[in-house]
């Protein structure tokens, strides 16, 4: 018997993949939604990369009907997402920007929607926003463009006309730097003591499914970390 069932948009990237390692360690069912498949996850639906946003949609929708049935989910938590840099001068801006609306916020809205059809009331839906987007980000402006719009979703997902299940509860983690092999490699010479390990990422993860520790709905949370330690501050 499985402890619950968890939804993972994003499931093979680095943060991704450890909450389905840790969850599945936990007994968890846990499907996965990327752009190629996860091998430990229980179920995996693969999004084309060049459909458009309502043809990702569709698809999704019509593979979770087939994979859940009746069954609905504990969580479903939305980790994709990247980066890239740029001022409105920039050549590649529009182009960047295209990209952080397509990784972050069409996963996040296509997670949302997902949420609202396959969720237990009481479940929990956890997006990614980024802690730089609360003030101006002149350097990467389509970067904080994206991960502003995806605190303001959570916002508007928490409030009781959001169109969530009854009782179910809408997050996000702000993150400054995660500790992953992609951010190591590009930076190199970074201290990364201040970096947030994916583990406590995922663990905190699995706190909020069980409902430990979990935030007031519509909390955006940020992820300190400072000498290899870890604290929140909720907002």
């Amino acid at each position: 018997m499985a402890a619950g069932k968890v939804l993972v948009y994003g499931g093979k990237g680095a943060l991704g993949s450890t909450c389905i390692s840790l969850l599945s360690s936990q007994k968890y069912w846990v499907g996965s939604i990327d752009l190629t498949k996860n091998e430990n996850a229980n179920a995996n639906v693969i999004v084309e990369r060049d459909a458009t946003i309502l043809e990702q949609e569709s698809q999704i929708l019509k593979e979770l009907n087939s994979v859940l049935g009746s069954e609905k989910l504990d969580a479903v938590i939305c980790v994709a997402g990247g980066w890239a840099g740029g001022s409105s001068s920039s050549n590649d801006f529009v182009k960047n920007t295209d990209l952080m609306l397509k990784q972050s916020v069409w996963s996040s809205v296509l997670a949302s929607s997902i949420a609202s059809k396959f969720l237990k009331p009481g479940g929990i839906l956890v997006l990614t926003g980024a802690k730089a987007a609360l003030d101006p980000t002149p350097g990467m402006i389509g970067y904080g463009l994206a991960k502003a719009a995806i605190h303001h979703l959570t916002k508007s997902l928490a409030d009781e006309n959001g169109g969530l299940p009854k009782g179910a509860q809408a997050l996000s983690i702000l993150p400054v730097t995660l500790d992953t092999p992609m951010n190591r490699k590009w930076m190199p010479k970074a201290d990364t003591s201040t970096w947030t390990p994916l583990e406590f990422v995922a663990e905190l993860f699995s706190k909020w499914i069980k409902n430990e520790e979990r935030p007031p709905n519509g909390s955006l949370v940020q992820l300190n970390t400072k000498e290899n330690k870890t604290t929140l501050d909720i907002e």
